[in-house]
């Protein structure tokens, strides 16, 4: 009998939920959380991108780490390399709840050097195979390869079903894109069982998606492989001479003409869609990390943050409430269009349409308006921050003026192709925040 019809038969038999509950049960999942995402500037000097803080509250990898917890995925391994202690701190506080006697956990794996004294990850697939003999020892079925630096919510166990409904070695899951925008992602050409076919990195004339000449389908960086196969994948990749021992430089463009590689739609595994649309985000840039936050601030914004089916879990500090102080005319603590965190104090000052991580400081008479804090920033009296993102720690002199004039903010600041204006301790000329991630 066929791998197919075994999965078909398993269905009749027990149903869907038990089947993916299953095949989730039998999957290792591996973040590689080691990139410093440089294109977030000096927002990544002292942490990794993953370690990101995002939406109020959380870092960029808690939806990743939650995706699977979520979705059934309980043995979970974090590969960090670029200054990772932030990163580390965060998962040890915030990630230890599953219980190791059930064979749960959230596993990190800093680059250790495991090969020989010279190589650090080398690349994505490199990675992998660094940490192939600890994967190797939990006998999982199928490996679940994800990216720590994305924003958005999916089911797993719904793509590792359509795997093995496929019989397939490997499966990649897609975002259909617009064609023109294509040409910035890894390109996977399908034919009409969305078997992939082609597939090219960065393309110049992505492959559109057969009926719809105007679309294509971009990798996520989420792949699911039979164990087995990708072990002799990772094998073979070392022992090819000249290999940058990455996914989708060297795996992926090598088994597609060879094996059966699937493309999985990421509109048939999102969590909460708003209008049909599926929701992902990569916050790779000041421009885009700024704008995916203030989407937040709407009052029905794309990405779902209070749905009590999907939670986003994360560590969080015990602080006391946010506060909201005078009612004087001209200075009033209010906010407004905003998400405020615990710990805040919003002392006769005004916020609008921005978001305040915890432990904020506003004081008497400042303006915020559309920008992102950071925990621990300090705003002095009679600021003015307009459409800026301000990195921990900092703390705003009385009676700076930020947003207004562009010239003087790029004398000082750096500012973004959008206009959007990072501030960090050290263009303050401040010691960095002494718990500083």
């Amino acid at each position: 009998m066929s791998e197919e019809n075994r999965t078909e038969a398993y269905l009749k038999e027990h149903g869907d939920t038990r089947f993916i509950s299953q095949l989730t049960r039998n999957t290792f999942a591996m973040v590689l959380a080691g990139g410093r995402g440089s294109r977030l500037m000096q927002l990544t000097d002292n942490r990794a991108k993953p370690a990101v803080f995002f939406a109020g509250k959380f870092r960029i990898i808690d939806f990743t780490l939650s995706n699977c917890v979520n979705s059934g995925i309980r043995r979970i391994g974090v590969a960090t390399q670029y200054k990772a202690h932030s990163l580390i701190q965060h998962i040890q506080r915030g990630w230890s709840f599953l219980d190791g006697r059930f064979d749960e956990f959230v596993q990190l794996m800093p680059a250790q050097q495991q090969i020989d004294e010279v190589q650090w990850y080398q690349g994505t697939a490199d990675a992998m195979y660094q940490n192939m003999h600890l994967i190797s020892r939990h006998r999982p079925e199928y490996i679940l390869v994800l990216s720590g630096d994305h924003i958005y919510k999916m089911d797993y166990g719904k793509m590792l079903a359509f795997h093995v409904n496929r019989g397939a070695d490997m499966t990649v899951a897609c975002l259909e894109v617009p064609i023109e925008d294509a040409r910035e992602f890894g390109v996977m050409g399908v034919d009409e069982d969305d078997r992939v076919v082609t597939f090219t990195e960065k393309p110049a004339n992505p492959a559109p998606i057969p009926g719809q000449p105007d679309r294509a389908l971009a990798s996520m960086g989420i792949y699911i492989f039979n164990a087995q196969f990708l072990y002799d994948q990772l094998l073979r990749d070392v022992e090819t001479a000249g290999s940058s021992r990455d996914f989708g430089k060297d795996i992926i463009p090598h088994i597609v003409p060879r094996n059966k590689v699937f493309a999985h739609r990421f509109a048939d595994s999102c969590v909460g869609m708003n209008d049909g649309v599926p929701y992902w985000r990569d916050v790779g840039t000041i421009d885009a990390y700024w704008e995916a936050n203030m989407e937040l601030t709407k009052v029905t914004p794309e990405l779902n943050m209070y749905d009590e089916s999907w939670p986003i879990w994360t560590y969080q500090a015990q602080l006391p409430p946010a506060k909201f102080v005078f009612d004087d005319e001209g200075r009033r603590g209010e906010a407004i269009d905003s998400l405020v965190s615990g710990g805040c104090i919003i002392s006769g000052s005004t916020v609008r349409r921005s978001l305040l991580f915890s432990s904020v400081k506003v004081h008497s008479w400042a303006l915020v308006e559309d920008s992102v804090i950071l925990p621990g920033v300090d705003i002095g009296r009679h600021a003015v921050l307009k459409r800026c993102v301000i990195d921990k720690g900092c703390r705003i002199p009385e009676g700076l003026v930020v947003g207004v004039n562009a010239e003087d903010d790029r004398r000082r600041f750096h500012v973004s192709k959008k206009g959007i204006t990072l501030i960090t301790p050290t263009m303050l000329g401040q010691p960095e925040y002494p718990h500083k991630p």
